[in-house]
């Protein structure tokens, strides 16, 4: 039987992996209250539908920091993609590539930086970043990324410590050491991300040391996992490019709010000075819609794209962002959105459910 949606894809990734990868992919912090809190919050929302409009032609292209993608759907960094799928992010890379959206790559990719631009030349892409306590390591990596062509740098800033994360500790507790070990080699000799992903991250990172950021790299600077209006503030007050509204997919601090909860405060915080995209709970095409309504850019996809990477590798993300695209074309055709810009507020009204 086909698979028709993301769910389809998510049950069958459950049946493909291995119980500790599914758990890996899957798992959440603590109750996982926020993890299903992500999904469970969209439910909600309630569209109002504009009618007799010419949606004949609808187009879904948007920009992000100044380049076009051709829908408003891009994939968020997630970590190891070759537990889902033997090519990892140089298949998600390709699969990136073709649907001309962006792909954020993680610092806890299974590939080399080198061989996911080399598979993916083409293709638009962020590095997502956990800061190391070692400010020289940062520098090479960031110096790396910009020269390999990524165009944006974002930084993770809602794990000073790991999350809480019971199956991990349950399961895996050396899944890191038993994938990265084979590699592990001196930072001297240029095999910087292992090394990296060994290592703890920072967590004496500060708003003041986002200067020290912006004096290396031409990148623009995206901080993920911003939830509050005065995190948003202060981003704005650091000169920041771009906010991903973000409780890293429910596995850090559990009994946050959802992302699409917190996106209006944090959008209406910005107000309109930077980008503000979301991750987190999209599963369909009005989540899509949800979410620009609310002020969103953009959204980035994370556990859909691993369950596309276990289905069929590169050509399951290609299945799973070309649904997810296919539903938001209906979503935006049934309200009468003729394009991106048309999408607003009073689209949505929220359910008294």
């Amino acid at each position: 039987m086909p698979l028709v949606c993301l769910t389809d894809f998510e049950a069958h990734a459950r049946e493909q992996l291995s119980k500790s990868t599914w758990d890996f992919i899957e798992g959440g912090a603590d109750d996982c209250l926020t993890r299903d809190d992500n999904i469970a919050a969209f439910k909600k929302i309630r569209l109002r539908p504009r009618y007799l409009k010419d949606v004949s032609k609808v187009d879904m292209r948007t920009t992000i920091q100044g380049e076009e993608i051709s829908t408003p759907i891009c994939i968020a960094p997630t970590g190891f993609h070759c537990l889902a799928w033997p090519d990892g992010e140089m298949s998600t890379a390709r699969a990136a590539q073709a649907a001309g959206i962006c792909y954020i790559t993680s610092t806890y990719a299974s590939c080399s930086l080198e061989d996911i631009v080399a598979t993916a030349p083409g293709g638009l892409r962020w590095f997502q970043l956990y800061v190391h306590p070692n400010r020289q390591l940062n520098k090479q990596l960031i110096q790396k990324v910009e020269s390999l062509g990524f165009k944006a740098l974002v930084i993770t800033v809602d794990a000073p410590k790991i999350g809480n994360r019971r199956h991990n500790i349950t399961n895996q507790v050396n899944l890191m050491k038993n994938l990265l070990l084979k590699d592990l080699g001196s930072p001297e000799k240029g095999n910087l991300m292992p090394y990296l992903q060994m290592s703890p991250i920072d967590s004496s990172i500060c708003w003041d040391d986002l200067s020290w950021f912006q004096s290396i790299t031409r990148l623009p600077i995206i901080l993920k996992g911003i939830l509050t209006k005065e995190d948003a503030e202060l981003a704005v007050k650091h000169n920041v490019h771009g906010i991903i509204v973000s409780n890293h997919g429910g596995r850090q601090l559990d009994e946050v709010p959802a992302s699409i909860d917190a996106l209006t405060e944090v959008v209406a915080a910005v107000k309109g000075k930077i980008e503000v995209y979301l991750d987190g709970g999209v599963r369909t095409g009005n989540d899509v819609l949800k979410a620009l309504a609310l002020g969103a850019k953009c959204v980035f996809l994370g556990r859909p794209i691993l369950w596309g990477l276990a289905y069929k590798g590169e050509h399951g993300v290609e299945e799973v962002l070309n649904i997810l695209k296919n539903e938001f074309h209906t979503s935006m055709t049934l309200t009468g959105c003729r394009s991106v810009a048309e999408i607003s507020r009073d689209l949505i009204q929220f359910s008294r459910l």
